[in-house]
C-alpha cells in the first residue's frame, strides 16, 4: 500500500478516493486503511479550530468515528477529500462547543473571560477561540461556507458541490459571513481617540 504514495499528491489523492468508494460500497479492510490514511490530516485539521492539542486529539477520534458511520453515505458529488473537511470542520465545531459547555456546567454558569488570558495563551489560539465564538453567532449554512472557503481553503465549485448550491450563492455567504465576522473580531475604534 505505502508503494502507491510514492508517486506523489496525485497518486495518493486517487488512491484516497479509490479506499473512499470502496468503504462506501461495504469495504471493511478499506475502511481500516482509509482511517489509517487520513488520521494525520484529520488531525491538521482539527488543530486549526482547537488550540489544545488534546481537544484536537478528541475531535479527530470523533471525526473518524463519525466518519466509520456516515461513509455508507458518501455520494460522490465532490471529491472525498472535500466531503471529509466538511465532516471534519464540523466535528471540530462540535468539540469546542461541548467543551465550551461542559466548562459552563462545571463552574456553575460563570461565563467565559470576553478574551483568552494571553499569558496561559497564545495569540494564534486566542484569535482561534474567537473565531470559533463569532462562528457560533453565525446561521449554520453562513458559519460552513465561510469555514469550507478560509479555514479549508477548499474552491468555490467545491463548496458548491458539496453543499449543493450554486456557486454564486456561496460567494453571497461567504461574503455576508466575513462581514458579520469582521464586525465581531476587529476591534471598534472609540470615535474619541479617532478625533483630532
Amino acid at each position: 500500500m505505502r508503494s502507491a504514495y510514492a508517486g506523489g499528491v496525485d497518486s495518493q489523492a486517487g488512491e484516497v478516493e479509490a479506499l473512499a468508494r470502496a468503504a462506501a460500497a461495504g469495504d471493511t479492510a478499506a475502511l481500516d486503511t482509509l482511517l489509517t490514511v487520513l488520521r494525520p490530516d484529520v488531525l491538521r485539521i482539527c488543530a486549526r479550530f482547537l488550540p489544545n492539542r488534546e481537544d484536537a486529539e478528541d475531535a479527530c477520534q470523533d471525526t473518524l468515528f463519525a466518519l466509520t458511520r456516515s461513509i455508507g453515505r458518501f455520494e460522490g458529488r465532490s471529491s472525498f477529500r472535500t466531503w471529509l473537511y466538511r465532516l471534519t470542520a464540523n466535528r471540530a465545531r462540535s468539540t469546542y462547543q461541548s467543551l465550551r459547555g461542559r466548562f459552563l456546567a462545571e463552574s456553575g454558569g460563570t461565563p467565559l473571560p470576553d478574551r483568552p488570558d494571553p499569558r496561559r495563551t497564545s495569540v494564534v489560539a486566542g484569535v482561534r477561540l474567537d473565531l470559533l465564538d463569532a462562528l457560533e453567532t453565525l446561521r449554520p449554512d453562513l458559519a460552513e461556507a465561510v469555514v469550507l472557503r478560509d479555514l479549508l481553503d477548499l474552491s468555490y465549485a467545491d463548496i458548491a458541490a458539496l453543499t449543493a448550491v450554486p456557486e454564486g450563492t456561496v460567494k453571497s455567504r461567504i461574503h455576508h459571513a466575513r462581514s458579520t465576522l469582521r464586525l465581531r473580531l476587529v476591534p471598534q475604534r472609540d470615535p474619541e481617540c479617532t478625533a483630532g
